[in-house]
C-alpha cells in the first residue's frame, strides 16, 4: 500500500485536472427524461424539480404484474423434425408455416411487447409523489439550478422568491433504504406544503393515520387478477411549524421520507416497510445523508476517469450534448458519460434482488415500453457489459441469481421443444422465469440467448479468476452444454442449430420471398464456439472428462465464420441477401464483441468486419449505436469509436419507437432507442472503456483504440482479466505511468503502442510502470 500510495502522489501532479460529475440544469423538467434518476438498488425516484408543483416519480424495481406460468406447447418436438427437413431443402417459408403454430408460446406471449394485463407481466411504476408549494407569493422564481451529483448520489433543487431561497435535497439512501427529501428555506417558517401519493391504475386512494400517508394495491397476474401486492409508506418530519391534514404549515425545514415494498419473495412486505420508515426516521437528517453517501461510495469511488482538454460542463446536458455532437470538443464529457454508467448500475443492481431490466430500474408508466423485461437477444447482455471492468463485480451476483432460476423451467422448455435435456431460454425473459419461445416465431425462436447468458457470466470468472464461483457456474454451463449438444443437427457437414434467427433480422430467399427462421446464424455458431470453449476450460478444472469431449467434438463441427463474396461477414450459413442492409443487429459481429474470435490476427475477419460495419453504416437505435463503438474499439479505429460516441450522444427529445435511426441521449443522458432504454448507457460506457483498455485475448491491452481527441488523460481502479486492477497516465498519446495489481498472483503479458512487456506480479502487490 505504501508503493501505491506514493505513486498515486507522484502521479497527480501530472494528470489533468478531474471535472465535476454532475448533471445541472437551469429549469424544472418538462418531460420525464429530463428529470434526474436516483436509486439505491431497488428503489428510485426521478423528481421533476417543479416550483410550485413537484412530481418524484417512483419505483421499485420488484413490482411486475403478471406471474408464473407454463407457456410451453406440449409435445412441439414432434414437429420438430418436419421443421428442420423443411430448413434444410431450402423451404424456410414453409418451416415458418408450422412454426406458426408449433413453435411459438402458448397462450400470448409478452403480448407482443404489451403484457402488462396478460400472465407474462410488465415491470411498471410503483407510485407518484405530489408536493405542492405554497410560498404566499405568486413572483417568479429567479436563479433556479438543480442538479445531480454523481459521486454523491445526491440531487439539488435550489431558487428565490420572494427574497427568499428554497433548497431542495434528494436521496434513495443506500443506509435505511428509504428515499428521503428535505425541504428548507433561507428564513424561518417559509415551508409550507402538501403531499398526494397517486398510482395509475390504483383503485384505492391513499389514506392518513398518525401522520403517514400509504398506498396499498395489488396488480393483475393475468389471470385471476390476484397478482403482486405493494405498498406505500410516507411520512414527514418537520423543524419548527405545525403538521395540518395532507401538510405542513410554517416549518422551517421538513423532511420527507418514502419507504415502499411489494411482496416478491417477502409476504411481510408491509412490516418491512414500516420497520424501514421507523428506521430512518430515528436517524437525523445529518446522519442518514452522511451513511448513505459513505455506503454509495464504496462502489463508485473505486474507479476514475480523466481526460485532458476542454470540457462543457458550463453547459447544460441538451445543449451541451448538442455541442458535442455538431463536432464541438468536450473531453469532460466522455467521463461524465462512463461514471453516469457507473452510477447508473450501481443505482439499479444489489445484490440480493434482480438485475437492471430494459429500463434499469426507472419507469413512469404502467404499460413500459417492451414490458421493462430482459431481452436475451443483447440486452440483459449489454446491460451487464461494463460491470467488470468498472470495478462492480458484486453486481453481477443478482444476474447469476436471475440465470440460476431460468435452470427449471429451462429444462421443461428445452424438453418439450427439442426432446433434449439441459435447459434453454429463448428471446425474452421475465422475473416469473419465462423460457418459452416468444409468440412470434420471426424473433421467437433464437435459442442461443441463454449460452450467450453463460457466457456473459464466464467473464465474471475470466475478470477475478475465483474457483469457488466457478464451481456455482459450472451447473449453469454444463446444462446449457448438454441442451446443444442434443439439440444440433448435421446439415451440409455441419452441426447447426435448428430453427433458429439471427436475432429480428429478415433475408431474401432465391426466389424472392423473405424470411427470418434459418439453420446455424453466425452469431449461434460464434455463441457455441464460446460456450463449448468455456465448457472446456472448466471441465479442466473441475475434473469433467466426458463433457469435455463431447464439447470438443461438437466444437470442431461447428461451422466458421465465413466470408461472403461482396467481402463482409456471412450472416447466415447460406449467402442470403438481407431485406434490411442497415438493421440495428450486427449480428454477425458478435465474434468481434462481446466475442473475441475475431480480432486475434485474422486480417481477413477484421476487414470483413469493417466491411460488415461500413455497409451496415452508423446510424441506429441508441443500443446499436453504442455496440457500435465497442466494435470500433475492438478493431482499434480509436477516431471511427469516437465518432459513434459523438452519434450516441446527440440529444434527442422524440419518445416514440423509432427501430431505425433515431438513437440518441436524452437531457438526463438516458440512453433513446428511442423510447428510453438503459442498455444504451452501459454498452456506451462500456465503450469508453474499451478504447482504453482491453485484456480479451490473454493479454493486458493499453491505449488500444485512444482517439486523437484523447490525447492526454488517466483512469484507475478499472479491471482486466485475469484477476488484475490497471491504473494509468499517458500524456501526448503515450502511456506515462501505469500501477498493475494482480488480485491472484501470476505472470501477464502487457502491450502498449510500440511494444511488449511480460510482468511476474505477487498477490496483491502493486508494480509500478514507467513507460518514459
Amino acid at each position: 500500500m505504501k508503493r501505491f500510495a506514493v505513486w498515486v502522489l507522484t502521479l497527480l501532479p501530472l494528470a489533468p485536472a478531474a471535472q465535476p460529475l454532475r448533471l445541472w440544469y437551469d429549469s424544472p423538467a418538462t418531460y420525464w427524461e429530463a428529470t434526474v434518476p436516483l436509486g439505491n438498488g431497488r428503489l428510485g425516484a426521478m423528481p421533476d424539480g417543479g416550483v410550485k408543483n413537484e412530481t418524484v416519480v417512483l419505483n421499485d424495481i420488484t413490482l411486475w404484474s403478471g406471474g408464473p406460468q407454463d407457456a410451453d406447447i406440449p409435445d412441439a418436438w414432434q414437429h420438430l423434425p418436419a421443421i428442420q427437413q423443411l430448413l434444410a431443402t431450402g423451404k424456410n417459408v414453409e418451416a415458418e408455416q408450422l412454426m406458426a403454430r408449433y413453435f411459438v408460446c402458448k397462450g400470448q406471449g409478452s403480448g407482443f411487447g404489451s403484457g402488462a394485463k396478460v400472465p407474462y407481466g410488465c415491470y411498471q411504476v410503483l407510485a407518484n409523489l405530489g408536493i405542492h408549494y405554497d410560498y404566499g407569493d405568486d413572483s417568479i422564481a429567479t436563479g433556479y439550478y438543480r442538479d445531480l451529483n454523481l459521486d454523491s448520489a445526491l440531487a439539488t433543487t435550489t431558487f428565490t422568491l420572494g427574497g427568499t431561497q428554497y433548497r431542495r435535497e434528494y436521496f434513495t439512501s443506500f443506509n435505511s433504504d428509504v428515499i428521503v427529501i428535505r425541504l428548507s428555506a433561507s428564513q424561518r417558517g417559509k415551508v409550507n406544503v402538501d403531499l398526494g401519493v397517486t398510482r395509475p391504475e390504483s383503485n384505492s386512494p391513499a389514506t392518513i393515520n398518525d401522520g403517514v400517508w400509504a398506498l396499498n394495491g395489488r396488480l393483475t397476474n393475468g389471470t385471476d387478477g390476484k397478482g403482486m401486492r405493494y405498498t406505500v409508506r410516507v411520512a414527514i418530519r418537520t423543524e419548527g411549524g405545525e403538521r395540518v391534514g395532507t401538510g405542513v404549515r410554517h416549518a422551517d425545514a421538513a423532511v420527507i421520507y418514502i419507504s415502499a415494498g411489494t411482496d416478491f419473495h417477502n409476504p411481510g412486505y408491509i412490516q418491512t416497510a414500516q420497520q424501514r420508515l421507523a428506521q430512518a426516521m430515528a436517524h437525523s437528517y445529518a446522519e442518514e445523508k452522511a451513511a448513505h453517501i459513505r455506503r454509495f461510495r464504496r462502489l463508485f469511488a473505486r474507479a476514475t476517469l480523466t481526460l485532458g482538454g476542454p470540457s462543457g460542463d458550463s453547459l447544460p446536458p441538451d445543449r451541451r450534448l448538442a455541442a458535442f455532437a455538431g463536432g464541438g470538443q468536450d473531453n469532460g464529457l466522455a467521463p461524465l458519460y462512463y461514471q453516469f454508467g457507473r452510477y447508473l448500475l450501481i443505482c439499479s443492481d444489489r445484490p440480493g434482488l434482480l438485475p437492471p431490466n430494459l429500463q434499469g430500474l426507472w419507469a413512469h408508466s404502467i404499460q413500459t415500453p417492451w414490458n421493462g423485461d430482459y431481452h436475451l437477444n443483447i440486452n440483459i447482455q449489454m446491460n451487464h457489459w461494463l460491470l467488470e471492468e468498472a470495478n462492480l463485480g458484486e453486481l453481477n451476483q443478482p444476474f447469476l441469481k436471475l440465470v440460476e432460476g431460468l435452470v427449471e423451467p429451462g429444462e421443461k422448455t428445452a424438453w418439450a421443444y427439442y426432446h433434449a435435456k439441459g435447459w434453454v431460454a429463448h428471446t425474452i425473459t421475465n422475473v416469473w422465469g419465462y423460457t418459452s419461445p416468444g409468440e412470434g416465431y420471426s424473433w421467437g425462436s433464437f435459442n442461443t440467448g441463454s449460452a450467450w447468458l453463460c457466457m456473459m457470466l464466464w467473464e465474471h470468472y475470466l475478470f477475478t479468476k475465483d474457483e469457488a464461483y466457478l464451481k456455482r457456474l459450472f451447473p449453469l454451463l454444463k446444462g446449457s452444454a448438454d441442451f446443444y449438444l442434443g439439440s444440433l443437427v448435421r446439415s451440409h457437414g455441419w452441426l447447426v442449430t435448428s430453427p433458429s434467427n439471427s436475432p429480428e433480422n429478415a433475408f431474401r430467399l432465391p426466389d424472392g420471398q423473405t424470411a427470418n427462421v434459418c439453420e446455424g446464424p453466425t452469431i449461434d455458431n460464434q455463441i457455441l464456439r464460446a460456450l463449448f470453449g468455456a465448457t472446456i476450460v472448466a471441465c479442466r478444472k473441475l475434473g469433467h472428462d466426458s463433457l469435455r469431449m463431447a464439447c470438443e467434438k461438437a466444437m470442431a463441427l461447428l461451422p466458421p465464420t465465413r466470408i461472403a463474396p461482396d467481402g463482409r461477414i456471412m450472416e447466415w450459413l447460406e449467402n442470403y441477401t438481407e431485406t434490411e442492409p442497415h438493421h440495428r443487429h450486427v449480428s454477425p459481429l458478435w465474434g468481434l464483441y462481446p466475442g473475441n474470435e475475431i480480432g486475434q490476427g485474422d486480417t481477413a475477419l477484421e476487414k470483413a468486419a469493417m466491411a460488415t460495419l461500413e455497409a451496415r453504416g452508423d446510424a441506429g437505435t441508441g443500443w446499436s449505436l453504442a455496440w457500435k463503438v465497442n466494435f470500433w474499439a475492438r478493431l482499434h479505429d480509436g477516431d471511427r469509436a469516437y465518432r459513434l460516441l459523438q452519434d450516441l450522444l446527440k440529444p434527442i427529445y422524440a419518445t416514440g419507437v423509432n427501430m431505425r435511426n433515431g438513437g440518441g441521449t436524452y437531457a438526463n443522458l438516458f440512453c433513446g432507442h428511442p423510447p428510453f432504454q438503459i442498455d444504451g448507457n452501459f454498452g456506451g460506457a462500456a465503450g469508453i472503456a474499451e478504447m482504453l483498455l482491453q485484456s480479451q485475448n490473454g493479454y493486458i491491452e493499453l491505449l488500444p483504440a485512444l482517439p486523437k481527441a484523447w490525447r492526454d488523460g488517466s483512469f484507475s481502479g478499472w479491471r482486466a482479466r485475469g484477476g488484475v486492477e490497471v491504473s494509468l497516465q499517458w500524456k501526448d498519446a503515450k502511456p506515462v505511468r501505469a500501477v498493475i495489481t494482480s488480485m491472484v498472483g501470476g505472470r501477464y503479458t502487457l502491450k502498449i503502442p510500440g511494444g511488449t512487456r511480460t510482468l511476474a506480479l505477487k498477490k496483491g502487490v502493486p508494480t509500478k510502470i514507467d513507460f518514459e
